[in-house]
């Protein structure tokens, strides 16, 4: 399909404009213009997404399942205009979007095959016990059941498989939950693309057009009315520590208080071990800044932290990291405003009494080169700083003396995403003693391998302890980000006869 856009909101199956207009921000073409979005328009949308609840989340889950799929299936229709105006905003390669369209994709569907199943329901029964001595039990039957109306915040990093049906978005429509999302001024023409391959397959599918709204960019106004609705029953955001906590404590100050699951940031620390050091320093130290650079550094995944017993073979891997760097080319960030506060970020950490900035360079306008820094164990315990995310290929090097200061740092950090350990057998005993630290850090625990590229199965865990997310129960990615949209209610004696057809 031909590019084809209206610069419009989608509003329960209706395009529709306002007054107030924002421009794109593309790398080398012409800004396009939207129509912004404004507290009404939240109101319209919420109140459709509620009339829309009372038949979305009562359909089948066949009903629900095919509907996925329909969406997949008009999404890769689009799959050129999205590729087009994608390159065009966020500057990515083609290739990469073409890679995140199919993650986008691959997951609806992973989506529809697991509610198909129905074990994300987690049915439970237990008989009446009419003549039990210590007095009659009464039938009990329990299921998972959909929470409401869930308001979702475009990323971004990820114009798609975190946008307008990402996971957030399919996860709630996979529990039976229609969305309203916010679009993110970054990439609005492919918010919009998205929105109108979610529209067909509404239409081809007969479903309440409510279950779907796409209100883009406008002021900091519109989000706050959007998590303070009464009719939206929980969140999802991926975004900045700062907007996000803003955001999480709106949704706690409510007279109803509402679930937000965010994901706030992570440096997702790496620990490479001595006995690995030794027999592959370089190879990691390379591999390291492979990871760290990666799509510039704007993964949230991104390891920008690494933990070394200072020594010979500390000093190849930092020489092999520092190589690496220095080879690489700059590369386009998202935006004007991460490219600025990249640059700042870096300066800012570069400038810290006690760190060495051994690879770093300011680059004008949007593009941006890696930061390769070192600094010691005890600066870096000293300066609570140096653990807070820059967002983009920036990384430091911590020396520590010994395993005790290891230990003591890992103890001391913030909730993460993810930690890596990079081991050989030999570094096993000192490994078993950070294991029980770092599954209290993380979500996800890698061994030999780095962090970014986060697999859509149903193992998958991308979340972890604050300020990684805001919900350390839950995950944004796998089939267990489902669960984030329902709560379980329990029947009590309650005949088949008005009963859900799944717990008959």
């Amino acid at each position: 399909m031909t590019l084809d856009l209206t610069g419009k909101h989608l509003i329960a199956g209706e395009w529709v404009g306002a007054d107030q207009t924002f421009k794109s921000q593309p790398l080398s073409a012409e800004p396009r213009t939207f129509s912004a979005g404004t507290p009404d328009l939240v109101d319209r949308a919420a109140e459709a997404a509620e009339d829309a609840f009372w038949t979305y989340a009562y359909s089948s889950r066949e009903t629900r399942a095919a509907f996925l799929e329909a969406i997949a299936e008009e999404i890769e229709k689009r799959g050129d205009a999205i590729t087009e105006i994608g390159t065009e905003e966020s500057g990515l390669p083609a290739g990469r979007l073409q890679g995140e369209r199919g993650r986008t994709t691959g997951q609806l569907k992973l989506f529809a095959k697991h509610i198909r199943e129905g074990a994300y329901l987690d049915r439970r029964t237990d008989p009446a016990m009419p003549d039990r001595p210590a007095g009659p039990r009464p039938e009990l039957k329990m299921i998972q059941r959909p929470i409401g109306p869930v308001a979702v915040f475009g990323a971004s990093n990820f114009p798609l498989a975190f946008s307008t049906a990402g996971g957030d978005t399919a996860a709630a429509l996979a529990a039976g939950c229609p969305v309203v999302v916010k679009g993110h001024e970054a990439h609005p023409g492919t918010g919009e693309i998205v929105a109108q391959a979610i529209h067909a397959a509404i239409e081809a599918c007969g479903i309440h057009p409510g279950v779907f709204s796409l209100v883009q960019g406008g002021s900091r106004a519109v989000g706050e009315r959007l998590v303070t609705h009464p009719l939206i029953k929980a969140v999802g955001f991926t975004g900045s520590l700062g907007a996000g906590r803003a955001l999480y404590d709106l949704c706690a100050q409510r007279p109803e208080p509402i679930p937000f699951f965010g994901e706030l940031g992570s440096v997702n620390p790496v620990f490479a071990m001595p006995e690995a050091l030794k027999a592959r320093g370089e190879a990691i130290g390379t591999a390291w800044v492979g990871s760290l650079t990666m799509g510039a550094g704007q993964f949230c995944t991104n390891p920008g932290l690494v933990f070394v017993k200072d020594g010979p073979e500390a000093d190849n891997f930092v020489s092999a990291a520092v190589d690496a760097a220095k080879g690489g080319d700059e590369q386009v960030m998202l935006t004007d405003g991460i490219a600025a506060a990249y640059r700042s970020g870096a300066e800012k950490v570069s400038q810290t009494e006690g760190v060495k900035a051994l690879v770093g360079e300011a680059n004008a306008s949007r593009h941006a080169s890696p930061y390769i820094l070192e600094t010691t164990g005890k600066v870096f315990e000293a300066n609570e700083a140096l653990a807070e995310e820059v967002f983009g290929p920036l990384g430091i090097v911590v020396r520590v003396e010994d395993d005790t200061e290891m230990e003591r740092i890992a103890r001391k950090l913030h909730g993460q995403l993810t930690v890596t350990l990079q081991m050989d057998d030999g570094d096993a005993p000192a490994v078993g003693k950070l294991v029980p630290i770092l599954e209290r850090k993380a979500g996800r625990l890698l061994a030999n391998g780095f962090p970014t590229g986060v697999e859509v199965a149903d193992a998958m865990v991308h979340g972890g302890p604050y300020p990684a997310s805001t919900n350390f129960g839950a995950t944004s990615v796998g089939t267990l980000a489902i669960r984030r949209f329902l709560r379980p209610v329990c029947y009590q004696n309650m005949p088949d006869s008005v009963l859900n057809p799944d717990l008959q």
